[in-house]
């Protein structure tokens, strides 16, 4: 947890796939303070024309890079927030060659008792996590 969708256009290869989503894994793990181990993410590949992605009048230019980043998690501070988008931009213009304007995060904040990670159990209410 937290559970990470990356949306991404087709024709990235398995390669560039795993350097993405290791190094959004790092940066989840570097700002929110999770486990290395603490890793849900599912990648979803869409053709360029199952996406619209405009840039809200803010003059974003978009490529074929463009990636959506849907996190689901615990409520997490305004700050570690803004950590996360700056740091998660960083990292993928470095190892990714992906532009700061072709990533765009929203978070979906929810609380414990939303959450089983198996077994029929609400782990974080039992006191397992």
């Amino acid at each position: 947890m937290p559970l990470v969708k990356i949306h991404i256009l087709n024709g990235r290869s398995p390669q560039e796939v795993d350097v993405l989503l290791d190094t959004i894994h790092d940066v989840v793990v570097e700002t929110f303070g999770v486990p290395r181990r603490d890793r849900y993410q599912i990648l979803q590949e869409h053709e360029a024309s199952n996406i619209r992605a405009l840039d809200t009048g803010l003059d974003i230019t978009r490529t074929e890079k463009f990636l959506l980043l849907e996190i689901t998690s615990r409520p997490r501070s305004r700050d570690a927030k803004v950590a996360f988008y700056s740091s998660l931009t960083r990292a993928l213009q470095a190892r990714c060659d992906v532009a700061p304007s072709d990533v765009m995060v929203s978070l979906h904040i929810n609380s414990d008792e939303d959450w089983s990670f198996g077994m029929g159990s609400a782990q974080f209410l039992t006191g397992e996590l």
